[in-house]
């Protein structure tokens, strides 16, 4: 185990992914407004996952320089990706954003994980 990200571009792309993420959710698009709706996540909380988004690529971007910051961040995304996968099991959203996206986007973090700072 690395205490900073190695190789140090996975990281980069996650965290690009997760910012990406984030300015699409601030005011969301149609298929993430459609997603939250389909898991009856409250509307009240959709800003949220936009600064936990945000939270999430600043973490990895940080955690390039900030000894195990960037395995934190990248251990939480994993968590976020396995919760986001069991509330999509929950209301029986069995389509495109549980296979798609949640599950893409667990192997993702959990590759990031592993490759740069595990192995």
């Amino acid at each position: 185990m690395s205490l900073l990200p190695d190789p140090i571009w996975p990281v980069v792309v996650l965290a690009a992914i997760s910012l990406f993420d984030a300015a699409i959710s601030w005011r969301p698009v149609a298929f993430i407004a459609r997603c939250w709706e389909d898991v009856r996540f409250p509307k009240r909380w959709w800003r949220l996952l936009a600064w936990l988004k945000v939270a999430a690529g600043a973490g990895l971007i940080a955690g390039i320089w900030v000894p195990y910051l960037g395995l934190l961040t990248a251990a939480c995304l994993v968590a976020y990706f396995i919760v986001a996968i069991a509330v999509h099991i929950r209301a029986r959203d069995f389509g495109r954003n549980l296979f798609v996206n949640a599950t893409g986007m667990l192997l993702i973090c959990v590759a990031v994980l592993l490759w740069s700072f595990l192995l």
